[in-house]
């Protein structure tokens, strides 16, 4: 695979040499399109060299504006004040959708994508889609996995992965009893992780018809995730002391005190810089079940890339979306150890057999891989969702902070709040 993609690199390369070949040594300026790409990605960046050698007419100006919050706030400025927005910008999955009912995105199956389908897992397609309209194109993915500390689960005697919610139960309770600092899992109010649960129980608490958009947090499949994270909780089985990307975070995955993270397939890269002590002690299993002998996961993360409606070159910039999300370029981001939805790469032969002796010489690729394919699909994101998730921390916090309420209650005044303020933004919400 990686010999093909830079095969079609240098033949792109040496067709560009020809053309320009007889005295005309490259195209001027003026005859180049020049677009603007918005990204945070570093990856992204990375492949607009190789990118304008196989595209001579165009030039990409690329812009990194800071964290994704801050790039929609500047894109939505910018959109109002009618200058200084990009062709090609980066959105979360669940951005998608405020961006699309606005009109601020442009429809790419009219530029050419529509029939893209077939190179992507079937959750991530459904994640670029709104009101079955195609706005974006899946750039990252990040279907959820265990990634669990073999020597700590040893230490507490536990032979295997847990391959059901109450087998991952009766783990936290073996390795609780490890010692004060030992739990099987951290960051017990992360709304991502806890959305990753209600996903892969199959529950839909955001269902969205047109402009009718309805929250609700009561129905069954729910209610059994809720329940178990507050089983969790009560028993002192998961600590929200501990918040991911903070230096005890790195220190209790370097010693093996966090025994397990259910996060992310992207996780993959960002383990071992941040416990590099821990090197051969992971591995990495699908999520366990909540019923026995299902293969069910769920997303928690990942990105796309699209193009504004605003833009007046999608074509040039249609060029760049197909090249890093679906082209050429979708190789070297995965040299990168970026985790992409590509079926052209997570079908690969070459891919699938890699191992990594962070992991233990595991064949961590065929783990993720096989857990991208199994992202329970229905799951859709209310078009407020980025509010939400800013509200989610204002709910949440006294509760995870100081012990006041439940996580009924949590979830209670995290849909009151949602729904009102989707009706006040002119939705029809209920």
């Amino acid at each position: 695979m990686k010999r093909r993609v830079i095969c079609a690199v240098l033949s792109a390369t040496m067709a560009s040499s020809l053309l320009f070949a007889g005295g005309t040594t490259a195209l001027a300026d003026e005859d180049k399109t020049e677009i603007t790409v918005w990204s945070w990605d570093a990856t992204v960046e990375a492949a607009i060299p190789a990118f304008e050698e196989a595209n001579p007419d165009v030039t990409v100006k690329f812009e990194n504006v800071g964290s994704a919050s801050d790039q929609y706030r500047a894109i939505d400025n910018a959109l109002q004040a009618g200058t200084g927005f990009p062709d090609v910008a980066q959105f979360e999955y669940f951005s998608v959708p405020y961006f699309a009912v606005a009109g601020k995105l442009a429809d790419l199956s009219a530029l050419g994508a529509g029939d893209y389908a077939s190179d992507y897992v079937a959750a991530a397609w459904n994640d670029v889609h709104f009101n079955d309209t195609l706005y974006a194109l899946p750039l990252d993915y990040g279907p959820v996995a265990m990634f669990y500390n073999q020597d700590t689960f040893e230490k507490a005697g536990i032979t295997e992965a847990p391959k059901t919610w109450d087998e991952y139960y009766e783990a936290a309770k073996k390795i609780r009893a490890l010692g004060d600092d030992y739990y099987i899992s951290n960051a017990s109010g992360d709304i991502f992780l806890i959305l990753s649960l209600i996903w892969q129980a199959g529950g839909t608490p955001f269902t969205m018809d047109g402009d009718t958009v309805k929250i609700d947090f009561s129905e069954e499949n729910t209610q059994k995730a809720l329940d178990f994270w507050q089983k969790m909780i009560d028993e002192d089985l998961i600590t929200n002391d501990i918040g991911n990307w903070s230096d005890d975070w790195n220190r209790a995955l370097n010693d093996g005190t966090l025994a397990t993270q259910v996060i992310g397939g992207w996780m993959t890269a960002n383990l071992p810089p941040r416990a590099p002590d821990a090197a051969g002690n992971f591995r990495v299993a699908a999520m366990p079940q909540w019923n026995e002998g299902e293969n069910y996961s769920a997303e928690n993360g990942g990105s796309t890339l699209a193009i504004l409606e605003a833009s007046e070159k999608k074509e040039a910039a249609f060029k760049f979306v197909e090249y890093i999300t679906h082209g050429d370029g979708v190789q070297p981001r995965v040299d990168s150890n970026a985790t992409v939805p590509n079926l052209s790469i997570l079908e690969n032969e070459e891919y699938l057999a890699a191992t990594d002796d962070y992991y233990g010489g595991q064949q961590v690729n065929q783990v993720i891989a096989d857990v991208a394919a199994n992202v329970r699909t229905g799951w859709q994101f209310p078009p407020f969702f980025e509010w939400m998730r800013s509200e989610w921390n204002d709910v949440a916090t006294p509760y995870f902070t100081n012990g006041e309420g439940d996580l009924k209650t949590v979830f209670d005044n995290w849909q009151k709040s949602s729904i009102d303020y989707g009706n006040e933004q002119g939705f029809t919400v209920e």
